[in-house]
């Protein structure tokens, strides 16, 4: 006889699984995770039982992931992310920023994993499918104790976020970075007040994460900035990017990085429907930017070669920097550059 998740759930012995919180969506919608504990920031914490929580992926520049959380309150209309909710039968417009997963057994699992025989160390990246700094971390600290774990292993560690809080991890990271390696990358994309506002909107002021970066930094973290991405029409002009870039070396980071946003599946959808929401006027030239997942190559690289031109500038481009996040291969870059947006 098949096992009824909601049964299951209501019996409050143990946590469900994702798959089993993806089952209870599908038949009630939200309304079914009836055990969600809804806090002051009005989202709602659905506590859940993970099977695994290394993550092996291929074609990047790390083998393996850890997400401890999954949704975010940062709320960021551009993330990636969104379209990872899906996975667990909600969408990626309201519910990925409302119905955070904890995944409570997460350090015990990560543990017994790391303590494997067949464990070669490899580089293992934090924040890729959810922010490991968001507020909530405050109180169940898995990503503390997640790093503490990886320290122990002396395991290589590559970690994204958009959190200051990452600094009250400043001496597990350190250990970490005498141990194995350790990257901090912060993501910055504009320090302009208004894009933040209207893009960002659960997340620290950009110059708090600057601060953030420059108190890594000062402690010996090898930690620096990710402008991730860079938004046409909102934080892509000229002087927003010299602003950013200028802000970024001021705050001692130690590279910087860029990407020009991307548009997929559930995170176009969401993307595409604040826009017509918000500024219906941009829609049309949104729609001609982005026929494809990525922006027209020579867009791209216009931004590309700006971004050349002001890490020079700035003295950037000669500090001590780890590989590039993954991107699309290099196009020719065009001799004349005209910014449009």
């Amino acid at each position: 006889m098949a096992t009824d998740p909601l049964h299951l759930f209501q019996l409050g012995e143990s946590k469900p699984t994702t798959r089993q919180i993806a089952d209870l969506v599908k038949k009630g919608g939200t309304a079914a995770l009836t055990e969600a504990e809804c806090r002051a920031d009005q989202a709602r914490y659905q506590e859940v039982t993970c099977r695994s929580a290394l993550n092996r992926v291929h074609g990047m520049p790390f083998h393996w992931t850890l997400n401890p959380y999954r949704g975010c309150t940062h709320g960021c209309h551009y993330c990636f992310a969104r379209r990872y909710h899906t996975q667990f039968e909600m969408d990626s417009d309201d519910e990925f920023a409302s119905v955070i997963l904890v995944k409570r057994n997460f350090i015990e699992v990560l543990a017994r994993e790391l303590d494997r025989p067949s464990w070669r160390r490899e580089q293992v990246a934090l924040g890729t499918a959810t922010d490991p700094y968001q507020p909530i971390e405050g109180q169940y600290r898995l990503t503390r104790r997640a790093l503490e774990a990886l320290a122990r292993a002396r395991t290589p560690v590559g970690l994204v976020t958009k959190g200051p809080m990452v600094v009250r991890d400043r001496d597990v990271l350190m250990e970490l970075s005498r141990g194995a390696s350790c990257t901090v990358y912060v993501s910055v994309p504009t320090v302009d007040e208004e894009a933040w506002r209207i893009l960002e909107p659960g997340t620290a002021h950009p110059l708090q994460r600057l601060r953030a970066v420059r108190e890594l930094v000062d402690g010996g973290v090898n930690a620096g900035v990710l402008m991730a991405p860079i938004v046409p029409g909102f934080s892509s002009s000229r002087d927003k990017l010299e602003r950013t870039v200028k802000a970024i070396a001021d705050h001692g980071a130690r590279f910087v990085g860029c990407n020009v946003m991307y548009l997929q599946d559930g995170t176009r959808t969401h993307f595409m429907k604040f826009i017509e929401r918000e500024f219906p006027a941009m829609a049309p030239r949104f729609e001609r930017l982005y026929v494809k997942k990525y922006p027209l190559d020579k867009y791209r690289n216009e931004v590309r070669s700006m971004m050349r031109v002001l890490q020079q500038r700035y003295g950037l481009a000669k500090r001590d920097a780890p590989d590039e996040p993954p991107r699309q291969p290099e196009d020719v870059v065009p001799e004349q550059v005209g910014f449009s947006w």
